[in-house]
């Protein structure tokens, strides 16, 4: 059977990976989580302090990025996703060491944005991405996939919902997890990634012309599911 490649771009927190993930299963295809990746580069950036920060003081601002210091350190490490079959999930792995949590949180979601616009740092990413799209059959997500990595992707899908619902689903995901976070915390830092990553002169998140789009403020997770496995059938069928 014919395999095709699935892009599937979006605002942060619209549900994205967890839909990308119930795609790929629901297709017995492979899920590559690339917002992941540039999380596992910024927690690289905090924990080998290429990322100065200010001293005290409740925002979080960032003074300076290494920004070869950080390339260097990207080419000399190693990012891979694995299978855990207990959950069902891929999960990434940096340098061997599984980082799937650590990079959940609010801290290395407060300073993404600025790592991923950082133009080395996302041409190194989207050749790794490329390389691991290269035999089809794979559902990607993340912020450029259908207008860079795969801009002849067979199927785009672009998923969108409000701030304050967007906000509300992160914050809660974040005390299931025991985060300490306000809601207005998390609304802001969503604000501010939406600004950025729509602003930045590096691949702008936006919609690719040919892209399907899907505003799932108040559709389930299901029917979102549902409505892109339908496509993608369509699409392998065409």
């Amino acid at each position: 059977m014919k395999k095709i490649i699935i892009a599937i771009d979006g605002h942060s927190s619209t549900g994205k990976s967890t839909t990308a993930k119930r795609v790929a299963k629901a297709l017995q295809y492979v899920y590559i989580d690339t917002g992941a990746m540039y999380r596992a580069v910024t927690f690289l950036a905090l924990e080998q302090g290429f990322i100065s920060l200010p001293h005290g003081g409740e925002e979080k601002q960032i003074l300076n990025i290494d920004k070869d210091g950080l390339l260097s350190a990207l080419k000399q490490s190693t990012i891979r996703f694995e299978h855990n079959p207990q959950l069902g999930v891929s999960e990434i792995y940096l340098n061997g060491q599984n980082i799937e949590k650590e990079i959940r949180g609010l801290s290395v979601a407060s300073y993404v944005s600025e790592v991923a616009k950082i133009p080395e740092i996302r041409a190194y990413l989207v050749n790794l991405q490329r390389e691991m799209g290269q035999q089809k059959g794979v559902v990607m997500d993340g912020r450029d996939i259908g207008t860079v990595v795969f801009p002849n992707a067979e199927l785009k899908v672009f998923m969108t919902a409000s701030e304050e619902i967007r906000a509300q689903r992160r914050f809660e995901e974040l005390q299931q997890k025991g985060e300490a976070a306000t809601y207005q915390e998390v609304l802001k830092n969503i604000q501010e990634r939406d600004y950025q990553d729509t602003h930045r002169k590096e691949s702008p998140l936006q919609k690719a012309p040919d892209a399907v789009e899907i505003d799932n403020s108040h559709t389930s997770l299901e029917e979102v599911v549902a409505q892109i496995v339908h496509l993608a059938e369509e699409k392998i069928k065409a």
